[in-house]
C-alpha cells in the first residue's frame, strides 16, 4: 500500500520532533530514541535478492510522487560492506548481505508508553485502568461512554481499544474487522555493544540487552510462551551471530498485535454517528509521531484528512472495492 509507506515516512521525518516534544511534556523521559540507520539481514542469496526486488518495488511506487525524499531510500549491501558497519558482531556463514535505510531508528517501547502517559497526565489528562468499556451510545447530541463503574459524556469519541476495537465500532455504525496475531520475544542477559544498528529480529537496547524475535501466530487471543517459538527464534539468531549462543536469555515475551485483514492501519469516522472515531494499527510505536501530530489534530478539527482515505474501513467493503 502506497498510502502505508508514505504515512511511515511521514512519521520518520516527525519522529525527532515528537520525542523532543515528548521529553517536554513528560519531565523529562528518555525513550532513548537513536536514529543512525537500520538493516534488513539476508540468510542466502535468495533472500538477499528477494529483499532487493521489494526495495526496487517500493521506489517505484513512490516515484512520481512528490512527498519521496531521495534521502529515505535503500540500498543493499554485501556481507563486507555489511560487516564493516558491524565490526564487534561476527556474521553466521549464511549471512550474505543486508539492506540498510539510513533513516531508519528505534526507541524503546517501554519508555515510550511510560513517557506518553506521563505527559497526558501532566497536560490535564486522566487515565482509569480497570474500566472496560460496555457500551458507546448516542443522546442529546453527544456520547455517552458506559463502564462498570462511571458514566462518560462527550463530543467526540476515539476508538483505540486494542484486539476489542472491532466490537465497540459496531456500537457506532463502525466495522473495524481485527484479529489478534501473537508475536514472541527472546530477551538475553546484558552485555557490550555488539549491535551498533537495529536489524531484522535482532535489536540492542541501551542498557546492553538483545532482544530477538519475533513469532507471527494467527492463535486467537492466546498470549502464553512456547517453547517451540523461543527454540525457532534462539535458531534463527545463531545462524546470524553465532556467538549469541554464548549469552543467556532473562526473559520471553509474548503479546498480541492488533492486525486488519491486510495488515494496515485503519482511521475512519462514522457516517451515521459523526463524532465517532477508530483509530487502531499494530505498528503503534513507528507510528506515534505521525498519530501525534497528524491523525490526533484531524480528530480535533472534527474529520480526517483527504490523506488518510486509504484508511478507511470501506477498503473491506467488496462492492466499494470493486
Amino acid at each position: 500500500m502506497p498510502a502505508y509507506q508514505r504515512l511511515t515516512r511521514q512519521s520518520i521525518d516527525l519522529w525527532p520532533e515528537f520525542m523532543a516534544e515528548l521529553y517536554d511534556h513528560s519531565g523529562s523521559v528518555n525513550v532513548n530514541y537513536d536514529r543512525k540507520g537500520g538493516l534488513v539481514l539476508c540468510l542466502g542469496e535468495k533472500a538477499f535478492e528477494e529483499r532487493r526486488a521489494l526495495n526496487a518495488q517500493l521506489a517505484e511506487q513512490l516515484r512520481n510522487s512528490d512527498n519521496l525524499d531521495q534521502d529515505l531510500a535503500t540500498e543493499m549491501l554485501d556481507r563486507r560492506q555489511l560487516q564493516s558497519l558491524m565490526p564487534n558482531l561476527r556474521l553466521g556463514s549464511e549471512i550474505v548481505g543486508a539492506s540498510y535505510c539510513s533513516s531508519d531508528g528505534h526507541a524503546n517501547p517501554l519508555y515510550l508508553l511510560a513517557a506518553l502517559h506521563a505527559a497526558v497526565r501532566r497536560l490535564g489528562g486522566e487515565l482509569l485502568s480497570e474500566h472496560r468499556v460496555e457500551t458507546i451510545r448516542r443522546n442529546d447530541g453527544s456520547f455517552v461512554v458506559e463502564t462498570e463503574q462511571r458514566h462518560f459524556r462527550a463530543s467526540r469519541v476515539v476508538i483505540a481499544a486494542g484486539i476489542s476495537s472491532g466490537k465497540l465500532a459496531k456500537q457506532v455504525g463502525l466495522e473495524a474487522p481485527i484479529r489478534p496475531q501473537r508475536g514472541q520475544i527472546l530477551v538475553t542477559e546484558r552485555v557490550q555493544p555488539l549491535l551498533p544498528l537495529p536489524c531484522s529480529g535482532l535489536r540492542q537496547t541501551t542498557e546492553g540487552t538483545i532482544m530477538i524475535g519475533a513469532t507471527h501466530e494467527d492463535v486467537g487471543e492466546d498470549s502464553s510462551t512456547t517453547t517451540e517459538a523461543s527454540i525457532s527464534l534462539a535458531a534463527k539468531a545463531v545462524r546470524i551471530a553465532p556467538d549469541l549462543a554464548q549469552l543467556r536469555l532473562v526473559r520471553h515475551w509474548s503479546g498480541l498485535r492488533i492486525m486488519s485483514p491486510d495488515g494496515f492501519p485503519i482511521y475512519t469516522e462514522s457516517e451515521e454517528f459523526p463524532g465517532a472515531f477508530v483509530v487502531t494499527c499494530h505498528s503503534g510505536v513507528t507510528l506515534a509521531a505521525v498519530h501525534a501530530h497528524v491523525i490526533a489534530a484531524s480528530i480535533v478539527r472534527g474529520t480526517f484528512s483527504s490523506d488518510t482515505g486509504p484508511f478507511s474501513h470501506r477498503r473491506f467493503h467488496v462492492n466499494a472495492a470493486a
